[in-house]
Protein backbone atom coordinates (compact mmCIF):
# COMPACT_ATOMS: atom_id res chain seq x y z
CA UNK A 1 0.00 0.00 0.00
CA UNK A 2 1.36 3.30 -0.95
CA UNK A 3 1.52 6.35 2.06
CA UNK A 4 -1.24 8.47 -0.40
CA UNK A 5 -3.21 5.53 -0.10
CA UNK A 6 -3.20 4.81 3.54
CA UNK A 7 -3.67 8.57 4.07
CA UNK A 8 -6.58 8.20 2.16
CA UNK A 9 -8.35 5.06 3.34
CA UNK A 10 -11.15 4.84 4.89
CA UNK A 11 -11.55 4.76 8.58
CA UNK A 12 -14.21 3.74 11.31
CA UNK A 13 -14.70 6.09 14.36
CA UNK A 14 -17.27 4.39 16.35
CA UNK A 15 -19.98 3.53 14.28
CA UNK A 16 -19.27 6.42 11.97
CA UNK A 17 -17.29 4.88 8.92
CA UNK A 18 -15.26 8.16 6.96
CA UNK A 19 -14.11 7.77 3.35
CA UNK A 20 -10.45 8.95 4.32
CA UNK A 21 -8.58 10.32 7.54
CA UNK A 22 -8.31 13.96 7.16
CA UNK A 23 -10.83 15.88 8.63
CA UNK A 24 -11.32 19.88 9.76
CA UNK A 25 -10.57 20.64 12.87
CA UNK A 26 -13.17 23.25 14.88
CA UNK A 27 -12.44 26.35 14.90
CA UNK A 28 -14.19 29.28 16.39
CA UNK A 29 -16.45 30.97 13.84
CA UNK A 30 -19.01 33.58 15.66
CA UNK A 31 -20.86 33.50 12.69
CA UNK A 32 -24.82 32.51 14.04
CA UNK A 33 -27.29 35.08 14.55
CA UNK A 34 -27.55 36.74 17.85
CA UNK A 35 -29.95 33.70 18.97
CA UNK A 36 -27.43 31.05 18.14
CA UNK A 37 -29.36 30.00 14.72
CA UNK A 38 -26.48 28.37 12.44
CA UNK A 39 -27.38 30.28 9.29
CA UNK A 40 -26.91 29.79 5.53
CA UNK A 41 -23.64 31.23 5.08
CA UNK A 42 -22.42 28.17 7.65
CA UNK A 43 -24.31 25.93 5.51
CA UNK A 44 -22.13 26.91 2.47
CA UNK A 45 -19.24 27.15 4.66
CA UNK A 46 -19.12 23.83 5.77
CA UNK A 47 -20.55 22.26 2.77
CA UNK A 48 -16.91 23.52 0.73
CA UNK A 49 -14.95 21.78 2.91
CA UNK A 50 -16.73 18.42 2.18
CA UNK A 51 -16.87 18.86 -1.33
CA UNK A 52 -13.18 19.23 -1.35
CA UNK A 53 -12.85 16.13 -0.25
CA UNK A 54 -12.53 16.35 3.64
CA UNK A 55 -13.93 12.78 5.02
CA UNK A 56 -14.94 14.52 8.24
CA UNK A 57 -16.46 17.43 9.30
CA UNK A 58 -15.75 19.03 13.27
CA UNK A 59 -17.95 22.00 14.03
CA UNK A 60 -17.24 25.18 15.58
CA UNK A 61 -17.79 24.93 19.73
CA UNK A 62 -21.50 24.92 20.42
CA UNK A 63 -23.26 25.83 23.75
CA UNK A 64 -25.07 23.11 24.92
CA UNK A 65 -27.28 24.59 28.00
CA UNK A 66 -29.16 28.26 28.21
CA UNK A 67 -27.53 29.04 31.70
CA UNK A 68 -23.30 29.55 31.48
CA UNK A 69 -21.83 28.00 28.56
CA UNK A 70 -22.27 30.59 25.65
CA UNK A 71 -18.57 31.75 25.38
CA UNK A 72 -19.08 34.15 22.27
CA UNK A 73 -21.84 35.92 21.22
CA UNK A 74 -22.90 35.05 18.10
CA UNK A 75 -22.29 31.57 18.97
CA UNK A 76 -23.88 28.68 17.62
CA UNK A 77 -26.38 26.97 20.30
CA UNK A 78 -28.03 23.69 20.28
CA UNK A 79 -30.31 24.05 23.03
CA UNK A 80 -34.02 24.61 21.32
CA UNK A 81 -35.66 23.32 18.67
CA UNK A 82 -35.16 25.73 16.12
CA UNK A 83 -31.49 25.72 16.50
CA UNK A 84 -31.72 21.94 15.79
CA UNK A 85 -33.76 22.86 12.81
CA UNK A 86 -31.11 25.25 11.72
CA UNK A 87 -28.23 22.51 12.44
CA UNK A 88 -30.48 19.99 10.57
CA UNK A 89 -29.36 22.45 6.79
CA UNK A 90 -25.60 22.03 7.76
CA UNK A 91 -25.56 18.62 8.44
CA UNK A 92 -28.17 17.62 5.46
CA UNK A 93 -25.86 19.56 3.39
CA UNK A 94 -22.28 18.16 4.13
CA UNK A 95 -23.60 14.35 3.80
CA UNK A 96 -25.19 14.88 0.72
CA UNK A 97 -21.76 15.98 -0.44
CA UNK A 98 -20.56 13.24 0.90
CA UNK A 99 -19.04 14.05 4.27
CA UNK A 100 -19.37 12.96 8.09
CA UNK A 101 -19.96 15.85 10.45
CA UNK A 102 -19.96 15.65 14.54
CA UNK A 103 -20.95 18.46 16.59
CA UNK A 104 -18.50 20.00 19.15
CA UNK A 105 -20.16 20.92 22.20
CA UNK A 106 -18.45 23.65 24.26
CA UNK A 107 -19.12 24.97 27.79
CA UNK A 108 -16.72 28.08 27.97
CA UNK A 109 -16.96 28.34 32.06
CA UNK A 110 -14.58 30.94 33.30
CA UNK A 111 -13.18 32.19 29.55
CA UNK A 112 -16.75 33.26 28.72
CA UNK A 113 -16.91 36.47 27.08
CA UNK A 114 -19.88 36.79 25.50
CA UNK A 115 -23.29 35.03 27.05
CA UNK A 116 -26.72 36.91 26.05
CA UNK A 117 -28.29 34.07 29.29
CA UNK A 118 -25.93 35.58 32.68
CA UNK A 119 -23.87 37.48 33.68
CA UNK A 120 -21.41 35.51 35.76
CA UNK A 121 -19.45 32.82 34.69
CA UNK A 122 -18.40 29.79 36.34
CA UNK A 123 -15.27 27.63 36.72
CA UNK A 124 -14.55 24.55 39.10
CA UNK A 125 -12.60 27.57 41.83
CA UNK A 126 -12.92 31.26 41.88
CA UNK A 127 -9.39 31.89 40.25
CA UNK A 128 -9.49 34.76 37.30
CA UNK A 129 -7.93 33.39 34.01
CA UNK A 130 -4.86 34.36 32.70
CA UNK A 131 -4.21 36.39 29.74
CA UNK A 132 -6.95 39.25 28.68
CA UNK A 133 -10.25 38.26 26.21
CA UNK A 134 -9.89 37.97 22.97
CA UNK A 135 -11.02 41.11 21.21
CA UNK A 136 -11.31 39.59 17.85
CA UNK A 137 -14.12 37.61 19.42
CA UNK A 138 -15.37 40.91 21.14
CA UNK A 139 -14.22 41.00 24.30
CA UNK A 140 -11.95 43.14 25.66
CA UNK A 141 -9.77 43.73 28.85
CA UNK A 142 -8.80 40.74 31.93
CA UNK A 143 -11.47 38.42 32.13
CA UNK A 144 -13.80 38.32 35.30
CA UNK A 145 -13.24 36.46 38.32
CA UNK A 146 -15.52 33.05 37.98
CA UNK A 147 -17.64 31.78 40.56
CA UNK A 148 -16.76 28.38 42.05
CA UNK A 149 -19.55 25.49 40.84
CA UNK A 150 -21.61 23.84 43.39
CA UNK A 151 -22.39 20.21 43.16
CA UNK A 152 -25.72 21.30 41.97
CA UNK A 153 -23.71 23.34 39.37
CA UNK A 154 -21.92 20.39 38.19
CA UNK A 155 -24.80 18.01 37.59
CA UNK A 156 -26.76 21.06 35.85
CA UNK A 157 -23.43 20.99 33.56
CA UNK A 158 -23.50 17.47 32.79
CA UNK A 159 -27.32 17.40 31.97
CA UNK A 160 -26.56 20.10 29.37
CA UNK A 161 -23.56 17.73 27.58
CA UNK A 162 -26.11 14.88 27.58
CA UNK A 163 -29.21 16.62 26.31
CA UNK A 164 -27.23 18.61 23.65
CA UNK A 165 -25.68 15.52 22.65
CA UNK A 166 -29.40 14.22 22.04
CA UNK A 167 -30.58 17.23 19.92
CA UNK A 168 -26.96 16.83 17.59
CA UNK A 169 -28.54 13.05 16.69
CA UNK A 170 -31.72 14.37 16.28
CA UNK A 171 -29.97 16.71 14.28
CA UNK A 172 -28.28 13.74 12.13
CA UNK A 173 -25.06 14.41 13.15
CA UNK A 174 -22.76 11.53 12.90
CA UNK A 175 -21.17 12.27 16.49
CA UNK A 176 -20.54 14.23 18.83
CA UNK A 177 -16.82 15.55 20.12
CA UNK A 178 -17.05 16.67 23.59
CA UNK A 179 -14.89 19.86 24.03
CA UNK A 180 -12.47 19.22 27.07
CA UNK A 181 -9.56 21.31 25.85
CA UNK A 182 -8.14 24.59 25.30
CA UNK A 183 -9.07 26.38 28.73
CA UNK A 184 -12.75 26.02 28.55
CA UNK A 185 -14.81 24.37 31.83
CA UNK A 186 -13.65 20.70 31.51
CA UNK A 187 -9.81 21.81 30.61
CA UNK A 188 -10.28 23.95 33.92
CA UNK A 189 -11.64 20.97 36.10
CA UNK A 190 -8.35 19.44 34.10
CA UNK A 191 -5.51 22.02 35.00
CA UNK A 192 -4.23 22.42 38.55
CA UNK A 193 -3.62 26.29 38.72
CA UNK A 194 -7.13 27.17 37.73
CA UNK A 195 -8.78 23.87 39.90
CA UNK A 196 -8.22 24.62 43.66
CA UNK A 197 -10.83 22.01 44.83
CA UNK A 198 -10.88 20.01 47.49
CA UNK A 199 -13.61 17.74 46.81
CA UNK A 200 -13.72 14.58 44.32
CA UNK A 201 -13.45 16.72 41.75
CA UNK A 202 -9.91 18.59 42.87
CA UNK A 203 -6.34 17.34 44.17
CA UNK A 204 -5.02 14.45 41.91
CA UNK A 205 -5.13 13.98 38.48
CA UNK A 206 -7.51 11.18 38.98
CA UNK A 207 -10.16 14.15 40.74
CA UNK A 208 -9.53 16.45 38.25
CA UNK A 209 -10.06 14.07 34.98
CA UNK A 210 -13.49 13.34 37.13
CA UNK A 211 -16.17 15.53 35.49
CA UNK A 212 -14.88 14.57 32.09
CA UNK A 213 -15.21 10.98 32.51
CA UNK A 214 -18.55 11.73 33.87
CA UNK A 215 -19.60 13.83 31.09
CA UNK A 216 -17.97 11.31 28.75
CA UNK A 217 -20.42 8.41 30.36
CA UNK A 218 -23.32 10.45 30.62
CA UNK A 219 -23.16 11.01 27.18
CA UNK A 220 -22.73 7.81 25.28
CA UNK A 221 -25.85 6.23 28.45
CA UNK A 222 -27.85 8.80 26.56
CA UNK A 223 -27.46 8.46 23.20
CA UNK A 224 -26.47 4.72 22.77
CA UNK A 225 -23.96 2.70 21.13
CA UNK A 226 -24.79 3.70 17.06
CA UNK A 227 -23.84 7.42 17.60
CA UNK A 228 -20.47 7.95 17.93
CA UNK A 229 -18.34 9.72 20.70
CA UNK A 230 -15.13 11.59 21.56
CA UNK A 231 -13.41 14.14 22.89
CA UNK A 232 -10.96 16.42 22.74
CA UNK A 233 -8.06 17.32 24.84
CA UNK A 234 -4.87 19.53 25.09
CA UNK A 235 -2.11 21.01 27.10
CA UNK A 236 -2.16 24.45 25.66
CA UNK A 237 -5.28 26.66 26.11
CA UNK A 238 -6.39 29.92 24.13
CA UNK A 239 -5.45 31.98 27.03
CA UNK A 240 -1.80 30.05 27.97
CA UNK A 241 -0.34 28.94 24.63
CA UNK A 242 2.50 27.34 26.26
CA UNK A 243 0.82 25.41 29.23
CA UNK A 244 2.14 21.61 30.02
CA UNK A 245 1.04 19.66 32.65
CA UNK A 246 2.80 19.68 35.76
CA UNK A 247 2.84 15.63 36.30
CA UNK A 248 3.71 14.88 32.66
CA UNK A 249 3.61 11.33 31.47
CA UNK A 250 2.12 9.94 34.96
CA UNK A 251 -0.89 12.30 34.07
CA UNK A 252 -1.27 11.48 30.35
CA UNK A 253 -1.56 8.09 32.14
CA UNK A 254 -4.16 8.90 34.26
CA UNK A 255 -6.23 11.18 31.79
CA UNK A 256 -5.69 9.43 29.07
CA UNK A 257 -6.43 5.77 30.85
CA UNK A 258 -9.51 7.06 32.52
CA UNK A 259 -10.79 8.27 29.41
CA UNK A 260 -9.92 5.29 27.72
CA UNK A 261 -12.78 3.68 30.43
CA UNK A 262 -15.13 6.10 29.63
CA UNK A 263 -17.08 4.94 26.48
CA UNK A 264 -15.82 7.02 24.26
CA UNK A 265 -15.06 6.15 20.57
CA UNK A 266 -12.09 8.07 20.19
CA UNK A 267 -9.97 11.22 21.77
CA UNK A 268 -8.81 14.47 19.55
CA UNK A 269 -6.27 16.02 20.84
CA UNK A 270 -4.49 19.37 20.16
CA UNK A 271 -0.59 20.56 19.79
CA UNK A 272 1.37 23.31 18.16
CA UNK A 273 3.04 20.90 16.04
CA UNK A 274 1.47 17.34 16.52
CA UNK A 275 4.69 15.48 15.80
CA UNK A 276 6.79 16.82 18.42
CA UNK A 277 7.21 15.79 22.18
CA UNK A 278 4.38 16.37 24.62
CA UNK A 279 7.17 16.79 26.98
CA UNK A 280 10.18 18.85 25.94
CA UNK A 281 13.79 17.82 26.61
CA UNK A 282 12.98 14.10 26.75
CA UNK A 283 11.09 14.46 29.84
CA UNK A 284 7.88 11.84 30.11
CA UNK A 285 8.77 9.55 28.35
CA UNK A 286 7.25 5.83 28.23
CA UNK A 287 7.86 2.39 27.56
CA UNK A 288 6.54 2.89 23.80
CA UNK A 289 9.52 5.09 23.46
CA UNK A 290 12.28 2.34 22.99
CA UNK A 291 10.36 1.12 20.63
CA UNK A 292 10.14 3.78 18.49
CA UNK A 293 13.81 4.84 18.57
CA UNK A 294 13.11 8.24 20.48
CA UNK A 295 13.44 10.29 23.36
CA UNK A 296 9.56 11.35 23.59
CA UNK A 297 6.33 10.95 23.03
CA UNK A 298 3.71 13.44 21.26
CA UNK A 299 0.44 13.79 22.77
CA UNK A 300 -1.09 11.42 20.11
CA UNK A 301 1.24 8.73 21.06
CA UNK A 302 0.42 9.09 24.15
CA UNK A 303 -3.38 9.54 23.90
CA UNK A 304 -3.22 5.96 21.96
CA UNK A 305 -1.03 4.10 24.20
CA UNK A 306 -2.80 4.68 27.43
CA UNK A 307 -6.70 5.11 25.95
CA UNK A 308 -6.78 1.97 23.85
CA UNK A 309 -8.71 4.14 20.83
CA UNK A 310 -8.70 5.85 17.81
CA UNK A 311 -6.55 9.24 18.02
CA UNK A 312 -6.95 11.92 15.75
CA UNK A 313 -4.24 14.60 15.97
CA UNK A 314 -4.12 18.03 15.48
CA UNK A 315 -1.52 20.37 14.94
CA UNK A 316 0.42 22.08 11.89
CA UNK A 317 -0.30 19.36 9.89
CA UNK A 318 -0.92 21.09 6.46
CA UNK A 319 2.29 19.28 4.82
CA UNK A 320 1.14 15.91 3.51
CA UNK A 321 4.16 14.31 4.39
CA UNK A 322 3.55 15.82 8.41
CA UNK A 323 0.13 14.27 7.86
CA UNK A 324 1.63 10.76 6.74
CA UNK A 325 3.69 10.45 8.76
CA UNK A 326 1.79 10.53 12.28
CA UNK A 327 -0.54 7.82 10.74
CA UNK A 328 2.06 5.62 9.29
CA UNK A 329 3.78 5.56 12.84
CA UNK A 330 0.53 4.28 13.72
CA UNK A 331 0.50 7.74 16.41
CA UNK A 332 -2.96 8.58 14.89
CA UNK A 333 -6.03 7.38 12.91
CA UNK A 334 -7.03 10.55 11.60
CA UNK A 335 -5.93 13.72 11.09
CA UNK A 336 -7.72 17.41 11.16
CA UNK A 337 -6.52 21.06 9.83
CA UNK A 338 -7.24 24.61 10.57
CA UNK A 339 -5.16 27.08 8.84
CA UNK A 340 -4.04 24.36 6.21
CA UNK A 341 -7.82 23.89 5.44
CA UNK A 342 -8.55 27.59 5.09
CA UNK A 343 -6.36 28.14 3.08
CA UNK A 344 -7.43 24.73 0.72
CA UNK A 345 -11.06 23.84 1.19
CA UNK A 346 -10.39 21.29 -1.22
CA UNK A 347 -7.08 19.91 0.36
CA UNK A 348 -7.93 16.30 0.25
CA UNK A 349 -8.44 16.56 -3.32
CA UNK A 350 -5.37 18.86 -4.12
CA UNK A 351 -3.18 16.67 -2.21
CA UNK A 352 -4.63 13.52 -3.89
CA UNK A 353 -4.21 15.06 -7.41
CA UNK A 354 -0.52 16.35 -6.86
CA UNK A 355 -1.46 19.96 -6.55
CA UNK A 356 0.43 22.99 -5.33
CA UNK A 357 -1.16 23.67 -1.76
CA UNK A 358 -2.16 27.29 -1.43
CA UNK A 359 -0.91 30.09 1.70
CA UNK A 360 -2.76 30.77 4.58
CA UNK A 361 -2.87 34.14 4.47
CA UNK A 362 -4.43 35.66 7.63
CA UNK A 363 -5.52 38.58 6.05
CA UNK A 364 -8.33 36.86 4.40
CA UNK A 365 -9.68 34.99 7.01
CA UNK A 366 -9.11 37.16 9.64
CA UNK A 367 -9.94 40.74 8.80
CA UNK A 368 -12.62 42.62 11.11
CA UNK A 369 -15.39 42.51 8.45
CA UNK A 370 -15.23 38.77 7.63
CA UNK A 371 -18.06 36.91 8.97
CA UNK A 372 -16.23 33.83 8.98
CA UNK A 373 -13.15 33.71 11.37
CA UNK A 374 -10.47 31.69 12.66
CA UNK A 375 -8.40 32.57 16.25
CA UNK A 376 -5.12 32.63 15.62
CA UNK A 377 -3.54 28.89 16.79
CA UNK A 378 -3.73 26.14 14.71
CA UNK A 379 -6.87 24.26 15.52
CA UNK A 380 -7.59 26.40 18.81
CA UNK A 381 -11.11 26.89 19.82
Amino acid sequence: MSNKDLLFEKVTLGSTSIDNRVGLAPMTRTSATPDGYATEQMVSYYTSFARGGFGLIITEGIYPDDQYSQGYLNQPGIVYEEQVKAWKKVVDSVRRAGARIFAQLMHAGALSQGNRFVNETIAPSSVQPKGEQMEFYGGKGPFSIPREVTKEDITEVIKGFVNAAKKAKTAGFDGVEIHGANGYLLDQFLTDYTNHRTDEYGGSAENRVRLLVEVSKAVREAVGQDFTVGIRISQGKVNDYTHKWQGKDKDAEIIFGQLGQAGLDFIHVTEYEAWQPAFPEGEGTTATDSAFGDGGSSMARLAKTYSNLPVIANGHLEDPAKAREIIEKGEADVITLGKGALANHDWVQKVKNGERLAEFQPEKVLSPNAKIKEFETEGFE
